[in-house]
């Protein structure tokens, strides 16, 4: 049982470390003029199949159309 609990501690110290060089991208391309919102957004869409991606953008259209939006 320790070694699974090492593992997952060595696990769980590498997620913290991606985390961390993944919040540095973020700012230096906050420090580029880039809206962070925007690329979060854009590496949502890019990990999406396109055809969830069409449907998610149907189903966004239509929510916009009947509140007068579009």
């Amino acid at each position: 049982m320790r070694l699974f609990i090492e593992r997952i501690e060595r696990i769980e110290e590498e997620i913290k470390g991606a985390n961390d060089d993944r919040r540095d991208v973020y700012a230096e391309l906050k420090s580029h003029g880039y809206d962070p919102k925007i690329v979060k957004m854009i590496v949502k869409d890019r990990s999406m199949s396109p055809h969830d991606r069409k449907e998610r953008d149907a189903i966004l259209e239509t929510y916009r159309c009947a509140l007068g939006e579009a």
